[in-house]
């Protein structure tokens, strides 16, 4: 339901998409051409200037971004004590929420989805951006033609490397349950391109498992858990809802198999150190579209 108190000067807002800790996402469109928009405003009626740094952050890092792989921006506006950041939509819906339905039906359908995202991480690379927040739900994907664009850009760094410090992990930068184990800063060492490769392979399990690899409500202890412990064997039967059944339609609690070689795929993603996980986005949609061709 659209609060009647959200009135933004130029724009008509049709209903609320997002309602989070943070942040406000409304569906809308343009007055002046009826251009259709989503808007997101900062929840906090008086946001700190940590806030305001990160929302300026997402639009001066995607506004040069012309790929149909990243979300749009199409203006910064002021709007009360902040921002509203006004943004493309083509009609998507979180990969969190697309793929915990009936959506995900196939590693057909997975590779293709893959894949696309291994290009939108090779235009990262060669722009010089680290995402620092890949997962489901900042991925769209619009459930008909299944085009997939990355969205938020608001922790996103425009270093090549970039050195992290010790912090509290309730304050750390990501999500913890997709976090690289050197974003934790308890690595001793700075992070690149490549902490986006091990969120993606958290991406990637949690999408053809249906779980999380590391699953806890305890901040230390999944820190710990992706320094210093290896994910459950992705083929080994799981007890859950399968993504992927073998037989019937639809998902069914059942035990099922993944092909070895994607579960290498995305074992060599999430590996602890990044000098042993792909080197390239270029290298990993290699693998990917030779599973796919296989298939």
């Amino acid at each position: 339901m659209v609060s009647t108190f959200v009135i933004i000067p130029g724009y008509q807002v049709s209903e609320e998409l997002y309602n989070g800790s943070r942040t406000l996402v409304y569906r809308g469109y343009r007055e002046t051409d009826s251009l259709p928009v989503v808007i997101k405003l900062l929840k906090n009626p008086y946001p700190s200037f940590s806030e305001l740094v990160q929302f300026r952050n997402q639009y001066t890092i995607t506004k040069n971004l012309n790929s149909p792989l990243i979300i749009q921006t199409y203006s910064l506006e002021p709007y009360q004590n902040g921002y509203a950041l006004v943004m493309e939509d083509f009609g998507g819906i979180s990969l969190k929420e697309w793929g915990t339905g009936e959506s995900l039906r196939n590693l057909t359908e997975f590779l293709q989805i893959a894949i696309a995202l291994c290009n939108t991480l090779d235009i990262l690379y060669r722009e010089r951006i680290i995402h620092k927040d890949i997962k489901p739900a900042n991925i769209l994907i619009n459930p008909d033609t299944k085009q997939v664009k990355l969205i938020d850009f608001s922790i996103a760094s425009l270093l090549p490397r970039e050195t992290q410090t010790l912090i509290n992990p309730n304050v750390l930068e990501g999500t913890l349950a997709y976090i690289s184990p050197e974003q934790t800063g308890r690595m001793n060492r700075g992070i690149d391109y490549r902490t986006d490769f091990y969120s993606l392979g958290v991406t990637f399990y949690e999408l053809l498992t249906g779980v999380l690899p590391f699953a806890s409500n305890d901040p230390m202890e999944l820190v710990h858990s992706h320094i210093a412990k290896q994910p459950p064997n992705m083929n080994k039967p799981h007890r859950h809802k399968a993504p992927f059944p073998y037989q019937g339609e639809g998902w069914s609690e059942v035990d099922f198999p993944i092909p070895q070689v994607l579960c290498n795929i995305v074992m060599k993603l999430m590996a602890k150190n990044a000098e042993s996980r792909y080197q390239s986005a270029l290298g990993l949609k290699f693998d990917l579209e030779n599973c796919l061709h296989q298939l």
